[in-house]
């Protein structure tokens, strides 16, 4: 494996450890709301802290994006974290949550880690060197119809156009598909169509924490990723995956 990899695999335990020790304590846990929906925890802060601490012992120069503590330093290798993916679940004791780190090197994805502590569920991926759950080489699933698979998405935190937009691809979707779930986590929504999990995935304004290691974890497992409007899912946030057989007629439901 990797050695950016095995450090990242390290910084996500660590965050891990610290999300599963306040899990049966959240009530006491302080909280911020960013949004409407939208909240950060101590937690939170404290795991991406760990994560930070443990990639600047071994990488002390390399770059930051992290979703609490924003963009810091310049280097070609830039770490995009998101300590805590379902902050929502994890505080109300749902087990779906996870630590995403991605690795940029020089503009490209290469590296990618996402982490679930309570099932212990650990997701990478290498740019060229296939995709892996627990070690073990996972591949996107065979599904090439709409009405036959299982589709996952998540609905913008505001209100206002992005809704707007949004529930009119809802119904599309559902209306052709074979099933819809919304489960709270972006980043596991991604790594579960890697696994073959879920069919395809689609949800809009979604940031680069939120979406760059499952990115990277779904094309090194054979399947494919689009920004809705043909650009880079990475800046506007808006991204639908799947299969490579699945991806045209999912986009075309959202398209309408």
């Amino acid at each position: 494996m990797h050695p950016l990899v095995n450090i990242g695999i390290s910084a996500a335990r660590a965050a891990g450890n610290i999300m599963m020790r306040h899990l049966d304590r959240v009530d006491q846990l302080k909280i911020d709301r960013k949004g409407r929906y939208d909240f950060v925890s101590d937690v939170d802060h404290r795991a991406e802290q760990a994560i930070i601490e443990t990639i600047h012992r071994a990488y002390p120069d390399h770059a930051i994006l992290g979703e609490e503590s924003g963009e810091h330093g310049e280097h070609e290798v830039q770490w995009i974290i998101d300590p805590l993916d379902g902050t929502t679940n994890y505080l109300h004791q749902i087990p779906h949550f996870c630590t995403s780190i991605g690795i940029v090197d020089r503009g490209e994805l290469a590296h990618a880690i996402v982490y679930d502590p309570f099932k212990e569920e650990l997701f990478t991926a290498s740019k060229g060197r296939g995709a892996q759950l627990n070690r073990r080489r996972i591949r996107v699933s065979g599904a090439r119809r709409l009405d036959q698979a299982l589709i996952t998405t998540g609905e913008p935190l505001d209100e206002g156009p992005r809704m707007d937009r949004y529930l009119p691809q809802l119904e599309r979707v559902t209306k052709g598909g074979g099933g819809i779930r919304r489960s709270g986590s972006a980043a596991l929504d991604l790594a579960y169509v890697a696994a073959g999990r879920y069919d395809g995935f689609w949800e809009l304004n979604l940031k680069p924490w939120d979406i760059a290691a499952g990115i990277l974890l779904v094309r090194e497992a054979g399947g494919a990723v689009q920004e809705l409007a043909g650009g880079d899912p990475l800046k506007s946030g808006d991204i639908a995956a799947a299969n490579t057989r699945l991806i045209e007629p999912l986009m075309a439901a959202i398209a309408g």
